[in-house]
């Protein structure tokens, strides 16, 4: 039975869906649910704030911030309470991190296809998450027809 379910959130399609299906599994189960929005800080935002002391971090992470409220209010529509957290870094260890903190039995983010190319170029959280990850992960998938649209 799942107790505990982790939900990742960067208000993408992608990411919708999987906090759909994610909110569906963890109703199903009874399971309190944590969602999860991970601000990434890029090298130029790092370089900005050390040269002019204004955190361009901080705006990354108000704008987190207001995609994780969203995220929340979307679950509260759906009769699903959820605690969100904003976490700072690379989107798998900050996931494998908290999935640990949390003790969460499971672990649900979106899947978005990319080229061969990009695959290479960026590795896949889902797939480097495997060896992360304390719980099992559930990966959803957008169908094809369902990828065009906004």
């Amino acid at each position: 039975m799942l107790a505990t379910v982790l939900l990742c959130y960067d208000g993408t399609r992608e990411s919708r869906r999987a906090l759909r299906q994610g909110a569906e599994v963890a109703a199903a189960c009874g399971a309190s649910v944590h969602l999860l929005a991970v601000v990434r800080p890029d090298a130029g935002a790092l370089i900005g704030e050390a040269m002019l002391g204004e955190p361009p971090l901080l705006e990354q992470k108000r704008h987190i911030e207001e995609i994780l409220a969203e995220g929340v209010a979307q679950l509260t529509e759906r009769g699903v309470s959820a605690e969100g957290h904003v976490a700072v870094g690379e989107p798998i260890d900050e996931i494998a991190r908290l999935a640990r903190a949390l003790k969460a039995d499971l672990v649900v983010l979106g899947h978005r296809t990319r080229s061969p190319f990009a695959r290479w170029w960026h590795s896949s959280v889902g797939q480097t998450l495997l060896d992360l990850s304390p719980c099992s992960l559930m990966v959803c998938v957008t169908p094809p027809d369902e990828s065009q649209k906004p």
